[in-house]
């Protein structure tokens, strides 16, 4: 099969969805079957690697299919019974809810569904095209175009002495793809790395899959980051690195105040460790964000990473990584991977930046989400007032709601399902057992329903889950 016959950019990926659609189907209706590769498609459809990325990061927002690190794509067959996967996975069973037929997924957290920019991608590739034909693009740029690398380069330079230049930025298929790269590049297989708890689960899942040693550094109820076990840690262990977030944590929703920003830049800098600064969500407070993170530490000791995705929507899936050592190494990684990403594709999302077009974007989806927000508190204290308590969210694109009373909240989780709604289980974003009485609940969401009838559902769950 071939889609050199299918129309150019915002088309083949659409052509390769179909496809994958329809061999999910065909699968064996009782157990997971494992997925072509990319590189196996690639040559199968006679498309670029990058294509089928595309395809593949849309499936699994869908819930049709989920990755497992180092084995690949799986799809869970839409026949499965939610009830018979009791035993497993719980990350796996919410894969499977998401991927049946009319289910509303509440579980993420997308702000981009508000509005993407994914038709002025579209436009910018069609110009981009004439003036670049593909036989005079380059064969490889392993570490990303030119054009994009500077682009973020010039946005994360904030002063003389915290600037960055283009060949210190790298760009990855995904975020996946980007964090499986540093954590071989920084050697962190055995080694010690201390994450700020609730984390986003993707990260801890690499990181356990690794062999790294997850410590969770837990956000309090009052919103505050535990730093005394920070210090603890960086002075009685040896930690090379910490994983935080740039401006806002999610799914808590806390951010760390002035004054416990430049204590976490004295505590690394007195104890010489690194931080990786989880970049993801840094751009998407409702207000003006406060100083990130990353302008208070020592540079020399700094990592960035993030992607496009939140902000410009799927047709921008891929991940970077600003680092200002570590070049040799990281090199040789991206090199390893051979991502085939688009280069056009990459030349319009710098285009966005250069042009002023992500800005505008920008500004509007925060007033979106922030609508969005303060509608679903009003709600939530209607429909779950006794059940839930909450902090309001100051960015992205959920809430992060703790039950009042004791709850079996993986119960909970099955009855949403039978109600046709996907949410996700706080215990998600903890690998030792924190946030069992939590769970992530989005104020964007794909599928149909009627919120407040939802919500009401989500109330009694809640009530009939309890522990006696």
């Amino acid at each position: 099969m071939t889609l050199r016959g299918e129309r150019q950019a915002d088309f083949a990926y659409q052509a390769v969805y179909r496809y994958m659609i329809n061999l999910i189907n065909e699968v064996s209706l009782d157990t997971p079957v494992k997925l072509p590769s990319l590189r196996q498609l690639s040559a199968r459809l006679n498309v670029s690697i990058s294509t089928i990325q595309y395809a593949y990061s849309l499936l699994e927002k869908e819930g049709r299919v989920y990755s497992v690190a180092k084995s690949g794509y799986f799809a869970w067959p839409a026949a499965v019974n939610p009830q018979m996967m009791a035993g497993a996975d719980l990350l796996e069973r919410l894969y499977v809810a998401a991927r049946r037929p009319a289910m509303a997924v509440l579980s993420g957290d997308e702000p981009a569904l508000l509005g993407s920019l994914d038709g002025a991608l579209l436009t910018l590739e069609r110009q981009l095209v004439r003036r670049h034909p593909h036989h005079l693009q380059p064969w490889s740029q392993p570490c990303g175009v030119w054009e994009l690398r500077t682009a973020l380069a010039a946005r994360y330079t904030s002063s003389p002495t915290r600037c960055w230049q283009a060949d210190e930025v790298y760009i990855g298929a995904d975020v996946r793809g980007v964090l499986e790269i540093l954590i071989d590049a920084l050697g962190l297989k055995g080694s010690m790395v201390v994450v700020e708890s609730p984390c986003d689960y993707l990260i801890l899942r690499l990181l356990q899959a690794a062999g790294v040693r997850v410590v969770e550094l837990p956000w309090q109820a009052d919103g505050c980051l535990d730093l005394a076990m920070l210090e603890q840690l960086l002075r009685h262990e040896p930690v090379p690195l910490v994983l935080l977030s740039s401006v806002v944590s999610l799914p808590s929703g806390n951010t760390l105040s002035t004054a416990e920003r430049l204590r976490v830049a004295q505590l690394l800098e007195h104890y010489g460790g690194w931080l990786l600064e989880n970049d993801t969500f840094g751009e998407l407070s409702f207000a003006s964000p406060p100083v990130p993170l990353r302008n208070l530490v020592n540079p020399e000791r700094l990592i960035v990473f993030s992607s496009f995705e939140k902000v410009l929507g799927p047709e921008a899936p891929f991940g970077y990584v600003l680092s200002r050592h570590l070049s040799g190494e990281l090199q040789r990684q991206f090199l390893l991977r051979s991502f085939r990403l688009s280069s056009i594709r990459q030349r319009a999302i710098a285009q966005l930046y250069q042009n002023g077009r992500f800005d505008q974007h920008l500004q509007t989806l925060r007033e979106h989400l922030c609508e969005q927000a303060e509608a679903m508190s009003e709600r939530l204290d209607a429909h779950l007032e006794g059940r839930v308590s909450y902090r309001m969210p100051i960015a992205g694109a959920s809430f992060w709601l703790e039950s009042v009373a004791a709850v079996d909240m993986r119960q909970v989780f099955q009855r949403m399902v039978a109600q046709h709604v996907v949410i996700a289980p706080g215990e998600l974003f903890s690998l030792s057992g924190l946030h069992s009485q939590h769970l992530r609940l989005s104020h964007t969401f794909s599928g149909q329903l009627n919120l407040d009838i939802t919500l009401d559902c989500l109330a009694q769950a809640l009530r009939q889950a309890q522990i006696d």
